[in-house]
């Protein structure tokens, strides 16, 4: 079972440091961290951005988006949400969030 909540919710204050280490080639607009999409050939950064409050994200030139942090590891590395999951709980050292 995962806690997908409690993975989230310990994931929110962490994602200045998670978008530096998944989107590195991005930087900071106010509460916002702005990139190219890695999964697309994006050339310029602008339409795709992560929220760094709540983890919200979108990819405006495609409609991608999602609503938290574990919803943008999925996208990024195109992974399940449950190993998205596990990933984010293992990279901040949660334990009892995934059984």
């Amino acid at each position: 079972m995962i806690d997908f909540d409690g993975i989230n919710d310990a994931a929110r204050p962490a994602l200045p440091a998670l978008v530096v280490r998944w989107l590195p080639a991005g930087h900071r607009e106010g509460r916002e961290w702005v990139a190219r999409n890695p999964r697309r050939a994006d050339r310029h950064p602008g339409s795709f951005r992560v929220n760094l409050t709540t983890g919200r994200w979108a990819d405006f030139a495609t409609g991608d988006k999602g609503g938290d942090p574990v919803s943008l590891a999925a996208f990024l590395f195109d992974l399940s949400q449950t190993d998205a999951a596990r990933r984010i709980a293992d990279m901040l050292a949660l334990s009892g969030t995934v059984r």
